[in-house]
C-alpha cells in the first residue's frame, strides 16, 4: 500500500513538474492526504491552520510532516542532508522544501529569500525550532536562527502542538516510542514497524493568534524563548 501511494505521487510529479511554491505546496497537500487516509491515520485537529506566515511546531517525527502538510497546503524548513537522500531527498525538494545548512553562517539569511517567497505566494511556511525529532515528553529548547529572520522580515509567527496516540492494542512490545522517529533505528526499519502498528491517532492544535513577541529579532534568544512558550502553552492544553 505504502509502495502504491508513493508509485501514484511520483507518476504525479513527472507528469505535472510543479514549480512555484503553490503549486509544490499543493501537490504535498494532496500527497499526504492520500497516505493519510490509505494508512488509515487518524489526524485530529484544534483550532486553524495559519494561513499566511510561520508555523512553529514541536518535532516527534516524519509523521508530523504527513499530518500537517495534510491539513492544510504548505512548505517546510529542513536540514540540508535531506536533500541528498536517495528518492526522499528529490520527493522533498519537490514539495517545496527550503534547505538549511546547520552551523553554517548566513545559512538562515539564504533561506529567509526562499521563505520570502512562499510567503509572498499565500503559503504558510512550517519550522520545527528544536532542530531535531523527541520522544514528545518535552519541547526541546528551540533553536532561534531561523525565527529570527521571520521576525525580521515581520511574518507573523504562530505556534503548534503535535502529539500521538495510540486507540488500540498492539503487541506488548509496541508503543509510541514506536510511532515517533526520535532515535538512531533505521529509516525503514522504523516505517514498517511503524506500519505493523494498529489506531494510530495525531492530534494537531493551532494556536488562535500569533504570538505578540515583546522583542524584535536583535533580540533572538528571548524570542526563541517566547515561542517555546507559546508551543509548551498548547502542549499543557492537550493534556
Amino acid at each position: 500500500m505504502l509502495i502504491a501511494v508513493f508509485a501514484y505521487a511520483t507518476v504525479q510529479l513527472i507528469i505535472q513538474r510543479p514549480a512555484t511554491p503553490r503549486q509544490r505546496a499543493e501537490w504535498l497537500h494532496k500527497f499526504c492526504l492520500r497516505a493519510n487516509r490509505r494508512l488509515g491515520f487518524a489526524v485530529r485537529q484544534h483550532g486553524i491552520f495559519p494561513r499566511s506566515g510561520v508555523l512553529i511546531c514541536n518535532h516527534l517525527g516524519y509523521l508530523d510532516i504527513v499530518a500537517i502538510a495534510a491539513s492544510h497546503p504548505c512548505v517546510f524548513v529542513g536540514k540540508s542532508e535531506i536533500r541528498n537522500w536517495p528518492f526522499l531527498g528529490w520527493i522533498t525538494a519537490m514539495g517545496g522544501t527550503v534547505y538549511v545548512r546547520r552551523g553554517k553562517g548566513g545559512s538562515a539569511g539564504r533561506a529567509q529569500s526562499e521563505m520570502k517567497s512562499a510567503a509572498d505566494a499565500g503559503v504558510p511556511i512550517v519550522v520545527f525550532p528544536e532542530g531535531t525529532c523527541s520522544l514528545g515528553d518535552t519541547v526541546l529548547p528551540f533553536r532561534s536562527g531561523l525565527l529570527s529572520e521571520a521576525i525580521a522580515a515581520d511574518m507573523p509567527v504562530t505556534a503548534a502542538h503535535i502529539r500521538y496516540r495510540l486507540t488500540q492494542h498492539n503487541e506488548t512490545n509496541r508503543s509510541l516510542s514506536d510511532v515517533s522517529f526520535w532515535d538512531d533505528t533505521p529509516l525503514l526499519t522504523h516505517i514498517f514497524r511503524m506500519l505493523s502498528m494498529r489506531g494510530i491517532e495525531i492530534e494537531l492544535t493551532f494556536a488562535d493568534a500569533p504570538i505578540a513577541f515583546s522583542v524584535g529579532a536583535d533580540q533572538r534568544k528571548i524570542a526563541a524563548e517566547e515561542a517555546r512558550a507559546a508551543v509548551l502553552q498548547l502542549r499543557a492544553a492537550d493534556f
